[in-house]
């Protein structure tokens, strides 16, 4: 409903021709109809709404913040004050067990299960929420009037860091230590930040050397994670290891694309699909670990098709081609890299809350890089 309400307020007395002025909003509505359109070949109708019906937002907030006025400095303020709460809110949800009993879910860290998160334990798009938060607390620093919301600010940006350490997911960590480097070599290549850039490096490395060596979260996922690559060496196909389980899931969405490259199987049919490969080449993994791929390019091409996978990859990648060489465009770049993370190695847009997360820090970033119409 506030989706919908959003984009009612944004588009109220906004002409239709001016829509289609707007090449992002256009390849994401192309790509979400063609998932509309493959129910017409999916068996499974409640499992194609699904799929369909989490991507609906696609369809409208591109264009809501497309016709919006740039955000007052207030309005930002109270925006990244809500965001910042409700990230902590969340962060305390996942201490509290970690404080409650800390051998045993440090302990479990040995076999990939991390601590529970919000919303519904999906601790891959928490853990990356908060690493983007981090970045636009750190763009929208230098922005801030206020002396006790700079130190606010900063307090949160160093908590908000830790708790992604000690959380241990891979999918933040790598968009963490991403915009760290990416944001370093900006620094060096701006002549008053030179010193600045080559500290953040050093910074860079020595918090990776602690992380690694005094974590033990870090330290159990780690050893988890080189002990799966040996299992994996030793040519063991289990869904019981994550990292193995997503190799097989690649492995069955690319025959299954082989078989059907122009047309898919169908948003509908992509669960049922992906386990009758299982049954064909992986038969041994039990029905609860057979997954869709893991990849959101493999997932479209999978269920609609190569012709969808193009549209898909353009889409994707067509933020780039908005970047201004500014300090927003970094920050606007650095957040596309990041979501690149998720996107490779999840069905990010699968699920409510990645469509969610994805929508909000790329229009949110876009909407202070892009020029604005509001008549």
């Amino acid at each position: 409903m506030a989706v919908i309400l959003f984009g009612v307020n944004a588009l109220f007395d906004v002409h239709p021709r001016k829509w289609f002025a707007h090449r992002w909003w256009l390849l994401g509505t192309l790509w979400v109809i063609m998932y509309f359109i493959s129910g017409f070949w999916s068996n499974d109708i409640d499992y194609w709404m699904t799929r369909c019906e989490v991507k609906l937002p696609i369809l409208l907030l591109p264009l809501a913040f497309a016709f919006i006025s740039p955000f007052s400095y207030t309005q930002r303020k109270i925006i990244t004050l809500t965001l910042n709460t409700v990230v902590f809110a969340g962060m305390i949800y996942s201490l509290s067990f970690l404080f409650i009993n800390p051998e045993f879910y440090i302990h479990r860290y040995n076999f990939s299960n991390v601590l529970p998160t919000l919303p519904k334990g999906d601790h891959i798009v928490f853990s990356l929420t908060m690493a983007l938060t981090v970045v636009w607390n750190i763009q929208f620093h230098k922005s801030i009037n206020e002396l006790w919301l700079k130190r606010l600010n900063i307090m949160l940006i160093c908590l908000f860091i830790a708790m992604i350490h000690v959380l241990s997911v891979r999918t933040g960590l790598v968009a963490l230590y991403l915009f760290v480097f990416a944001w370093s070599v900006y620094l060096l290549f701006q002549k008053k930040t030179r010193i600045a850039g080559l500290a953040l490096l050093l910074l860079l490395s020595a918090g990776a050397w602690i992380a690694l060596n005094y974590v033990p979260t870090i330290r159990n996922r780690l050893a988890h994670t080189n002990y799966t690559f040996q299992i994996f060496r030793q040519g063991v196909m289990s869904g019981d290891y994550s990292d193995i389980g997503r190799y097989m899931s690649y492995d069955v969405a690319l025959r299954l694309i082989k078989e059907r490259p122009l047309m898919g199987v169908g948003a509908g049919d992509m669960l049922d699909s992906m386990k009758g490969g299982y049954d064909r080449w992986y038969p041994h993994v039990p029905d609860e670990q057979r997954l869709i791929p893991h990849n959101q390019y493999l997932t479209v091409a999978l269920g609609m098709g190569l012709p969808c996978l193009l549209v898909f990859i353009a889409w994707s990648v067509y933020p780039l081609f908005t970047i201004r060489k500014n300090r927003n465009g970094f920050f606007l770049f650095v957040t596309w890299a990041m979501m690149m993370v998720p996107l490779m190695f999840e069905p990010f847009l699968e699920i409510q809350f990645g469509v969610f997360v994805y929508l909000f820090f790329m229009l949110w970033q876009q909407q202070s890089v892009l020029p604005h119409e509001s008549d």
